[in-house]
């Protein structure tokens, strides 16, 4: 039986924006909290498709605090030069910046 959470295209879109994250912050010096950031959407998005409608969108509004929280980080490495502009519009175009 197929779990609800993965029939959410926002769902698909956090697994997606998870590996692209661990495989460009591999490198990084510090990588476990811009990795943990990625973990958070993907988890409460799946937590949230479990609970009713109201819970759920509790839910979404946290994730989408974590993808702010992500964005940060992510302009932080691009300014600290461990990254570069292409690479964060390369992540911006697996994830828009909003959940849907």
């Amino acid at each position: 039986m197929e779990k609800p959470h993965k029939k959410l295209d926002a769902w698909k879109q956090s697994m997606e924006l998870v590996i692209d994250v661990y495989r460009l912050t591999e490198k990084f010096p510090n990588h476990e909290q811009i990795r943990r950031a990625t973990i958070i959407i993907r988890s409460n998005i799946a937590e949230g498709a479990a609970q009713t409608k109201k819970e759920f969108s509790n839910y979404l509004h946290i994730a989408q605090g974590s993808l702010s929280e992500l964005d940060t980080q992510m302009e932080l490495a691009n300014r600290l030069n461990y990254t570069d502009e292409a690479n964060r519009r390369i992540l911006g175009s697996v994830w828009n910046g909003s959940i849907k």
